[in-house]
């Protein structure tokens, strides 16, 4: 069974940091495209980042190039997101999700995922 747990989310000010965690279970996050996504208050649901089987290549959203980071642990099974420079538009619940296939697909497409955690608040106020 296929469990992804997101831990790490928090309150910061404009301009702060925080790490974002996914713990996995059920199957390897390693050998599966991992992605990140987020959803603001009134707003779709939108691809962050995501980081191919192996971590050979990875996916930003143009709002977060340069200042989020997609990583993952094999030896924990946990995906993480570093976010630096918070601003207050990155405020949204943040979700772990991975696809039924290995591969990316076109990446960053919410709907190409199939496995979802239950999501982890990030506030930032300016």
């Amino acid at each position: 069974q296929v469990q992804l747990v997101e831990s790490g989310g928090g309150s910061v000010q404009a301009g702060g940091s925080l790490r974002l965690s996914c713990a996995g279970s059920g199957y390897l996050i390693s050998t599966y495209c991992m992605g990140w996504f987020r959803q603001g208050p009134g707003k779709e649901r939108e691809g962050v980042a995501a980081i191919s089987p192996g971590g050979v290549r990875t996916y930003y959203a143009d709002a977060v190039k340069g200042r989020f980071t997609i990583s993952r642990r094999t030896a924990n099974n946990t995906l993480f997101l570093r976010m630096d420079s918070l601003q207050p538009e990155d405020t949204a619940m943040y979700y772990c999700a991975r696809r039924r296939e290995t591969n990316c697909g076109s990446g960053l497409q919410p709907s190409e995922y199939f496995y979802w955690g239950q999501g982890t608040q990030v506030t930032v106020s300016s």
